[in-house]
C-alpha cells in the first residue's frame, strides 16, 4: 500500500512546500525540500500534513489531514509528523545485508584476488630488501693511500704489506702499520718479496682512518662496502633496521587517520606513494644518514600498505569468511618472501634491488580505475548514496537482487539528514584503561599484550636472522619462509580440536627449546643449527596465526577491537629493538638464537595461565569479561583437549539478538561440529522479514576482529 502525501505550508507563514514521502508497509521514504530560513518561521502556527493514522487500513491512495504544531522549528514538527522513525533508526549493518548479495561472491573474490593477496608483495619486499642491502663481506681491510698510488702493488699485497696479523694468523680488520711506505720501499728498491708476511713488531699500530678496501670476488655489492660500515660502524646497518621499524608504528598511526578520514582509496594509494618514494630515495642515497632514513620512510608504510586493502576486503566479506581472507592474506604474504629471495639472488647492486623492488607496483596506480572505497566507510560519514552504488554493483556483479528495504532504508536516512541537518548521536567509545580497571580483565590484558609481544619479536627477529645461517643466505631465507605454509594448515586443523590456548603454548615453548639447543651444538654444525631454525620458524609461525583470534575471543565484544588494536600495538614496539639482538650473532651465532628462545619459552609459559575458548560462550561486555576466566584454576590448565559441552544450552551461547548485539559483531559459537541457524524474525519498522544470517552460529575458529569506529569501520593495526 502506498500513499503519497505532501506537506504544505502558507507563503504567509514563511513554508514553501517542504516534503514528499512515501508509506509503504510501515516504512517511510522520504523527499524533502526544505526551507529553513529560521527567522521567517513563526513561534506559533501549523503545518498541514498528509500522514496516515494506520496504514494496514489504507486499501487505496487517499489523504489524512493531520495538523502538527510548528512548536520551536520545522525540523521537530517533521520528526513528529515521521514518527521519528528515521531518527530512530540510525545504523546500517552491512553483516544484515551481505547474505543478500552473497557473503564472498565473484565481486569480493576479484577484490581479494586481484588487489587485496596482490598488496601483500610491496609490503613484504619493502620490509625485507633490507637484509639483502646490508650483506657484509668478510674480508676487508685498512686502506692504505700511500700504496694505493703504486701501481704494481695488488690488494693482496697491500694487505699483506701494511696490515698486521692476530694471533690466530689472521689479518687485522681494523687496524694498520703507522709508517712511511714510500721510504720502506724506496729502501728496499721496491722489492716486495721481504714483506710478503710482515712481522715487524717495532712498527707502530694505529686505526683504520681512510675507509676500508674489500674483496669482493665472494661478496655482493652492499651499503657495507659504499659507505665502510665495518668496524666500529658495523652497527649502522642494524640502526638503519631499527629505524625501518620505528617508521612502521609510527605509519600505522598517520595512515589510519587517514584511513579513517579520507577513506580507504586515497590512503591506500598515499601509502603506496610514500612506499616508492623511499625506495626511490633508497636507490639514490649517498651516504649512510640519507639511506637510513630512506628505510624509514618505507618503514612508515610496513604493514599499512597491505592492511589498508586487507581492511578493505574484511568490510566487504561475510563475518564467516574474514578467518579465509586473513589466512590467504597470510600465506600470500609468505608467498612475496618466497618471490624476494628468488629476486635477490637474481639482482647483486643494492641500488638495483631497490628500483626491481619497487618499480614494478608502479602498476598498482591502475588500481584507482576498479579499487573502490568502502560502503561500510562512506555510510559512517554520512555519504549514503555512494555506498548505495557501490552495493548495487556488488549485487549486480554477484547476481543477486539488491533488497529493497535496504534501500528504503539509505533514502529514508537521507531524507531524514537532508532535512533535519542532524548528524548521529555520539556514542561513548571505550578505551584501553577500560581493560585495566577490574583484575581479572587487567591479568588477561597483560598476558595477551605479553604473549602477542613474545609471538612478534620471535618471529620477525627469527625471519631477520634466516640469511645468516648456512651457506647461501637466499636458500636460508627462501626455506625460513617456505616452513610456514605447512605451519598455517597444520595449525588450522589442530586450533579446532586442542583450541586455542595449548596449541599456542606448546608451540611457542617448543619452538623456543628448538632455538635454545643450538647452543650445544659444535661451531661446525651449521646444517643442524638450519635445520633447528626451520623448525622453530614453523612453529612460531603456526602461533603466530593462533595469537589473532584467540585474542578476539578472550576480549569481550564491547572492547575487542581496542583490545586488538593495543594489545598489537605494544607487541610491535619489540621489533625496534630486536634487530640489536641479531646483532649480537656477529660475535656469537647462536646467541640470537637463545635469547629468542627463551622470550618464546616464557611466552609460552605464561599463556598457560590465559582461559581456553573453545566451546566457550564469548563475553560481550566488559562485566563478561571480568567473569569469564575468573574461576580458574591448574586442573584446568593441563587439561589439553577442551572438553565438549554435552548438550547446548542457553548459558553456553551468546544471545545473537538484535538488542544485546552491537552493530556489525557476529559472535561465532560451535555445537558439536555442526552449525546452528536463527530463525528470521519480523521487524515491524521495516516491513521485511530479517535475514538470519545476523543470528547464525557458524564456526568458532572464524573469529576475526580488528579496531573499528563507533560506526563499525574497521581501523589499521600494527600487526605484520
Amino acid at each position: 500500500m502506498r500513499m503519497q502525501s505532501a506537506v504544505r505550508g502558507t507563503e504567509a507563514a514563511g513554508v514553501l512546500e517542504v516534503c514528499t514521502f512515501n508509506v509503504r508497509h510501515g516504512t517511510v521514504a522520504v523527499e524533502v525540500q526544505v526551507f529553513r530560513n529560521m527567522e521567517r518561521f513563526p513561534r506559533s502556527g501549523d503545518i498541514s500534513s498528509s500522514i496516515p493514522f494506520s496504514v494496514e487500513e489504507l486499501d487505496e491512495e487517499h489523504s489524512v489531514q493531520e495538523r502538527v504544531p510548528l512548536n520551536a522549528n520545522p525540523e521537530s514538527a517533521f520528526e513528529s509528523a515521521l514518527g521519528n522513525n528515521a531518527a530512530e533508526d540510525d545504523t546500517f549493518d552491512l553483516d544484515e545485508l551481505l547474505p543478500s548479495i552473497s557473503e564472498f561472491g565473484k565481486y569480493q573474490k576479484l577484490l581479494v584476488f586481484l588487489i587485496c593477496l596482490p598488496a601483500c608483495i610491496p609490503c613484504g619486499f619493502g620490509a625485507f630488501n633490507q637484509l639483502f642491502m646490508a650483506d657484509s663481506p668478510t674480508d676487508y681491510w685498512c686502506t692504505v693511500p700511500q700504496l694505493e698510488n703504486i701501481t704494481n702493488i695488488s690488494a693482496i699485497d697491500r694487505r699483506n704489506l701494511a696490515i698486521p696479523t692476530n694471533e690466530d694468523g689472521s689479518f687485522s680488520k681494523c687496524e694498520r702499520y703507522i709508517v712511511n711506505w714510500t721510504e720502506v720501499l724506496e729502501n728496499h728498491h721496491g722489492d716486495l718479496q721481504g714483506f710478503s708476511n710482515p712481522q715487524n713488531t717495532s712498527w707502530p699500530i694505529e686505526k683504520c682512518i681512510d675507509g676500508w678496501e674489500f674483496n669482493t670476488t665472494d661478496s655482493r655489492s652492499s651499503i657495507v662496502i659504499d659507505f665502510n660500515l665495518v668496524c666500529h660502524r658495523d652497527i649502522y646497518p642494524t640502526v638503519g633496521l631499527s629505524a625501518l621499524n620505528i617508521g612502521g608504528p609510527i605509519g600505522v598511526y598517520f595512515f589510519g587517520l587517514l584511513n579513517d578520514r579520507a577513506g580507504r582509496r586515497i590512503s591506500y594509494f598515499c601509502c603506496l606513494a610514500t612506499l616508492l618514494f623511499g625506495s626511490f630515495l633508497t636507490a639514490i642515497s649517498v651516504n649512510f644518514w640519507t639511506w637510513a632514513v630512506s628505510r624509514a620512510v618505507v618503514g612508515l608504510t610496513v604493514p599499512a600498505v597491505y592492511q589498508i586493502p586487507f581492511i578493505l576486503a574484511l568490510e566487504l566479506v561475510g563475518p564467516s569468511y574474514r578467518s579465509f581472507v586473513t589466512v590467504m592474506t597470510c600465506t600470500f604474504y609468505t608467498f612475496s618472501l618466497m618471490i624476494l629471495a628468488g629476486v635477490t639472488a637474481i639482482i647483486d647492486d643494492w641500488r638495483a634491488l631497490s628500483l626491481y623492488t619497487s618499480v614494478p607496483f608502479l602498476l598498482y596506480f591502475l588500481y584507482i580505475f576498479v579499487m573502490p572505497e568502502s560502503p561500510r566507510w562512506l555510510l559512517a560519514q554520512g555519504r549514503l548514496e555512494e555506498a548505495l552504488k557501490i552495493l548495487e554493483i556488488m549485487a549486480k556483479v554477484n547476481g543477486k537482487t539488491f533488497p529493497s528495504w535496504f534501500r528504503e532504508k539509505l533514502q529514508q536516512r537521507m531524507a531524514y539528514r537532508k532535512c533535519t541537518g542532524k548528524q548521529d548521536k555520539p556514542q561513548r567509545r571505550v578505551g584501553a584503561f577500560d581493560l585495566c580497571r577490574t583484575p581479572n580483565m587487567r591479568l588477561k590484558t597483560i598476558l595477551i599484550t605479553l604473549n602477542w609481544f613474545a609471538n612478534e619479536t620471535v618471529y620477525l627477529g627469527l625471519s631477520y636472522y634466516g640469511p645468516e645461517l648456512g651457506d647461501n643466505a637466499h636458500l636460508s631465507f627462501f626455506f625460513s619462509s617456505l616452513v610456514e605454509i605447512p605451519s598455517y594448515v597444520l595449525c588450522w586443523i589442530i586450533m579446532d580440536r586442542w583450541g586455542r590456548r595449548w596449541p599456542l603454548c606448546l608451540l611457542m615453548i617448543l619452538g623456543g627449546i628448538s632455538c635454545i639447543v643450538t647452543v650445544m651444538l659444535p661451531e661446525e654444525a651449521k646444517l643442524d643449527t638450519l635445520v633447528l631454525f626451520l623448525i622453530s620458524k614453523s612453529m612460531i609461525s603456526a602461533s603466530f596465526l593462533i595469537i589473532y583470534p584467540f585474542a578476539g575471543e578472550l576480549y569481550p565484544t564491547q572492547v575487542r577491537g581496542v583490545g586488538i588494536g593495543t594489545s598489537s600495538y605494544i607487541g610491535g614496539l619489540g621489533l625496534i629493538g630486536i634487530p640489536f639482538i641479531n646483532y649480537l650473532g656477529k660475535d656469537n651465532l647462536r646467541l640470537p638464537l637463545v635469547i629468542m628462545g627463551a622470550v618464546s619459552v616464557v611466552g609460552g609459559i605464561t599463556g598457560l595461565r590465559l582461559p581456553e575458548t573453545l566451546h566457550h560462550c564469548l563475553p560481550q561486555t566488559l562485566e563478561e569479561g571480568e567473569k569469564f576466566g575468573k574461576d580458574w584454576n591448574w586442573r584446568e590448565c593441563i587439561r589439553c583437549i577442551p572438553l565438549r559441552p554435552a548438550e547446548p544450552t542457553a548459558n553456553l551461547y551468546e544471545t545473537l539478538s538484535k538488542k544485546d548485539e552491537p552493530q556489525s559483531d557476529v559472535e561465532l559459537k560451535m555445537s558439536k561440529g555442526k552449525y546452528l541457524k536463527g530463525k528470521s524474525s519480523d521487524k515491524g519498522d521495516r516491513g521485511h522479514k530479517e535475514r538470519n544470517s545476523m543470528k547464525r552460529l557458524v564456526r568458532q575458529s572464524s573469529t576475526m576482529d580488528t579496531q573499528k569506529t563507533h560506526d563499525g569501520a574497521m581501523q589499521l593495526t600494527y600487526w605484520f
